[in-house]
């Protein structure tokens, strides 16, 4: 189906209020609606944290009366079962919307179709697909969980231009600029959890949490340390929940992180180490739509092995430190070119003094 100007128009302001949950909608999807009636906007909503009305019905309380015969435009396909706010499609009708455009189907399996079908069961006109390829990226971490059980995953490193996160001795602060890291609290904002590493944890002792952000809520911490080495006072443990994933019991060492608060979940994998894919999997169970990585070059490399990671955020800096300083990844030796592992060029741009990339596995 053709759709106008007019209508690719009205998508996109869907699409920027949908951005506006970017911080908080998760881990329900971030979604924007608009109401048109006679070429004019008479309602628009978004859906701003989960258990608050969902962004039809905020548009449609904005749009009133006007609802009758118009039509709504939303990034998602609405909704059709009762979680903790009734369907959105039962009160599109209800409202006599004549025309509902779409960006997208839910991927949600209570979902997906069944909400398009139920308004086209009551006589409304149904469009789909206008402006997808937008609304997918900006829900692209509740995709995945929806299509795949598991989170996306975003990896951030800071390198040099020769590729060297930190020099030998394990010193990185600060390799890139004020500017990038900023950018990078972007990031860590939109994600549902923040993920390190014991050898983070030990050599820069991160808080990691969200800083250079204004943001309602903090993402859940997660620390991968197989023999649970962390120390208990680490600056990690101050403030915000905490999830220690291990390979083995240590029941004092346990304890210990358990009276900061933390959580800590026993996942070995064959090899005595933890099972990334499997702690990627109970995210995902836990609601967690997007990982952001901040880790050294063991864990990013274990990462990028087991096929955990679907995307990359490399910040480069106009500097050089040469082959002692520390790499991106530990990977086992490549003798063949055809070993290599392919990425897709995303984006390229200038942050600061500093090129960030983004590329995709």
């Amino acid at each position: 189906m053709s759709h106008s100007d007019a209508d690719r128009e009205f998508m996109a302001r869907a699409l920027a209020l949908a951005e506006r949950g970017l911080y908080t909608a998760t881990p329900n999807p971030r979604v924007g609606c608009v109401i048109v009636k006679d070429g004019a906007i008479v309602g628009a909503g978004w859906h701003e944290a989960a258990g608050r009305p969902h962004a039809e019905v905020n548009a449609l309380a904005e749009a009133g009366a006007a609802a009758q015969g118009a039509t709504l435009y939303v990034t998602l396909e609405p909704c059709s079962h009762q979680g903790r706010t009734p369907p959105c499609a039962d009160a599109v009708i209800r409202a006599g919307i004549a025309r509902v455009v779409a960006a997208m189907q839910d991927p949600n399996p209570i979902v997906s179709g069944s909400g398009f079908g139920r308004l086209h069961g009551k006589g409304v006109e149904v469009a789909q697909g206008l402006m997808q390829e937008e609304a997918r990226e900006l829900n692209i971490g509740y995709v995945s969980r929806m299509a795949h059980g598991r989170p996306w995953m975003r990896m951030k490193i800071a390198a040099t231009l020769d590729g060297r996160t930190a020099l030998a001795n394990g010193q990185s602060q600060w390799i890139t600029g004020e500017a990038s890291r900023r950018d990078g609290h972007h990031f860590r904002a939109r994600a549902c959890a923040l993920l390190t590493g014991v050898g983070t944890a030990k050599d820069d002792d991160p808080q990691l949490n969200v800083r250079y952000v204004e943001t309602p809520r903090q993402p859940l911490k997660v620390l991968v340390d197989s023999k649970l080495e962390v120390s208990p006072g680490a600056k990690l443990f101050a403030d915000g929940k905490v999830l220690v994933a291990a390979a083995r019991e240590n029941r004092a060492k346990a304890e210990a992180l358990r009276a900061r608060g933390a959580e800590v979940l026993v996942l070995p994998n064959p090899h005595g180490k933890v099972d990334l894919a499997e702690l990627l999997r109970e995210l995902g169970r836990r609601g967690v739509n997007e990982v952001h990585v901040e880790a050294g070059a063991r864990l990013n490399g274990s990462l990028l092995r087991e096929g955990c990671v679907d995307e990359l955020l490399v910040y480069l800096a106009p500097s050089l430190i040469g082959d002692t300083g520390r790499g991106m990844f530990s990977l086992p030796e490549f003798t063949d070119l055809g070993q290599k592992i392919a990425l897709s060029i995303r984006e390229v741009s200038r942050v600061g003094e500093d090129i960030r990339v983004i590329a995709r596995l």
